[in-house]
């Protein structure tokens, strides 16, 4: 079965999209049928083994921090930048990793990334290191802590790592 249907859930989804792009009739649906086996059978060598995404009471926690966090950093930001004295303190810092596999890695700068007021620059040749830009920066290890915290432990027990 594996072998024949390498990605059922791709495949299942590749037949909804195109169903839903070119409208639901037989023709389409066997077309749609046949290429959505097709495509990931041709492409199932070439992915990689991805890290999986479990606990999703957790993943949805995750994703409400994160919406928060976007809000306040936005009006944090805000309030900085159109403030008459602009005392702000940017500067990089470097977060050591706990977090392995390079999808968790990837989730983890994109979220630091989305967070106004922060950017993820980049990861250390070893993947020991997370390079951080912040626009203000008063205390380095207090974000350091708020990143673990907030971000880094969850992330960690989504993927398990």
């Amino acid at each position: 079965m594996k072998r024949w249907l390498p990605m059922p859930l791709h495949t299942l989804l590749l037949l909804l999209v195109w169903l839903l792009l070119n409208g639901f009739s037989a023709g389409h649906f066997v077309l749609g049928g046949f290429l959505a086996w097709l495509i990931p059978l041709l492409t199932a060598p070439y992915s990689d083994h991805q890290s999986r995404a479990g606990k999703p009471l957790v993943v949805i926690r995750y994703v409400l921090r994160l919406l928060l966090d976007i809000v306040l950093s936005n009006i944090d930001v805000a309030r900085r930048v159109l403030k008459s004295n602009r005392s702000l303190q940017p500067g990089f810092v470097a977060f050591p990793l706990a977090l392995q596999g390079d999808f968790p890695l990837t989730v983890l700068a994109s979220t630091i990334s989305l967070t106004p007021g922060t950017v993820s620059v980049d990861f250390s040749e070893d993947k020991q290191w997370l390079y951080i830009h912040a626009l203000h920066i008063t205390d380095e290890q207090a974000l350091i802590n708020n990143i673990k915290q907030h971000y880094e432990k969850p992330l960690q027990e989504i993927f398990s790592c």
